[in-house]
């Protein structure tokens, strides 16, 4: 099986490493997430500059033409960097739906602008009776003459307080877990009953719990199909497991280097801590996890880039699987054998494990996808 890189996707690799060693230090990134806005304008702009945020769409849409190792390789570099900017939610949630489901006047209207920088997006499906079934859905839509008016609730809306552009998933029939009766719709984030609270995620991110109070539209509103938008978003979800799979990479990697490091520094009576036989086998362990999690990344990402089927999502599902346990075996490690100063605030360490934490959880935890997998 051959596991090299294109020189496209070499360069591609690259350019986001550089990006992140030069203009991504922990101290400038603490400085971000403190800011109003959550993230920097100016790094955004740059992702556009390079065509980062082309890479998943078509050249036919103004992209790049990439797939899911394009955003795997970028995704595990913004990963070693903890990149705080709205890539998944904008480019690979709202964006994935347009591009998967969208008219063409839908996608003539919208991709360009996300390619270029100038639109933030956010999609909404998360409600907190639905756990992660993404069919059990209490908003719904009705039709109102030519119109539809959406009235509900959800949480956990990832980039929300930056968002211009809602892609928001309803019932428009149908019982309230049942597969068929789910659409999704475009809405303004500005539109007259989108009410917004506003908060700081655990990971450093911003999310907004978001509600629908009659809110009108039109029939160019609806993304894909009537009642059938299920599929369409589940693929989106499988494709942004990926990509925060991915990213978690990333992090295990930085973590268990920057914990081999320190231990051979930190002395304790009298010598390295990184001599002693059982901190080794410790150290070890935490390199086979990233490298069984790095494993089933690549196999993850050749089975969605064959096409999108029982296969990939069982890929996708074994894979988040190893991320949850590995993640958490080498967050919980490195903070650990970095003793007391694991626990601070000023030490990246912390911040790392965080951000797997939450990834553990995004899209789906552990038993979530071991039982996905099983029915698969």
């Amino acid at each position: 099986m051959d596991f090299s890189f294109s020189e496209e996707q070499t360069l591609l690799k690259d350019s986001v490493s550089r990006f992140v060693h030069n203009d991504y230090e922990f101290a400038a990134r603490q400085k971000l997430v403190k800011s109003e806005l959550g993230y920097s304008r100016d790094h955004w702009r740059t992702f556009a500059e390079l065509g980062w945020l082309g890479v998943p769409f078509a050249e036919k849409d103004g992209g790049y033409g990439g797939g899911p190792l394009e955003t795997m390789l970028l995704m595990e570099e913004f990963g070693k960097g903890l990149v705080v900017e709205p890539y998944v939610p904008t480019v690979l949630l709202a964006g994935a739906l347009l591009r998967i489901a969208g008219k063409s006047a839908q996608k003539e209207r919208y991709l360009p602008r996300i390619i270029d920088g100038s639109l933030q997006a956010a999609f909404a499906f998360a409600e907190p009776q639905g756990r992660f079934n993404l069919a059990d859905l209490t908003t719904t839509a009705k039709k109102d003459g030519e119109d539809w008016l959406l009235e509900g609730y959800k949480c956990v809306v990832l980039n929300g307080p930056s968002a211009d552009l809602l892609v928001v998933s309803a019932r428009t029939t149908g019982a309230q877990r049942a597969r068929t009766g789910v659409s999704l719709f475009l809405v303004d984030a500005s539109a007259a009953g989108v009410s917004r609270r506003d908060y700081p995620t655990v990971d450093a991110l911003r999310a907004s719990e978001i509600t629908f109070e009659n809110v009108r539209l039109g029939k160019d509103a609806v993304l894909g199909r009537v009642g059938r938008a299920l599929p369409v978003i589940e693929q989106a979800i499988d494709e942004a497991t990926l990509a925060i799979g991915a990213e978690a990479v990333g992090c295990m990697e930085v973590l268990y280097k920057a914990t081999v490091e320190y231990c051979k520094t930190r002395e304790q009576f009298g010598q390295p801590i990184g001599k002693f036989q059982v901190l080794q086998h410790r150290m070890v362990d935490m390199f086979m996890e990233y490298e069984q999690s790095k494993s089933l990344m690549y196999m993850a990402a050749m089975r969605m880039a064959e096409g999108y089927g029982d296969e990939a999502k069982k890929a996708v599902s074994a894979f988040k699987v190893q991320v949850g346990k590995s993640g958490r075996f080498v967050g919980q490690n490195a903070v650990q054998l970095h003793g007391g100063m694991g626990m601070t605030d000023e030490l990246n360490v912390g911040h790392y494990f965080k951000r797997l934490t939450t990834v553990d959880t995004l899209f789906g935890n552990v038993d979530h996808h071991l039982r996905r997998f099983g029915s698969l």
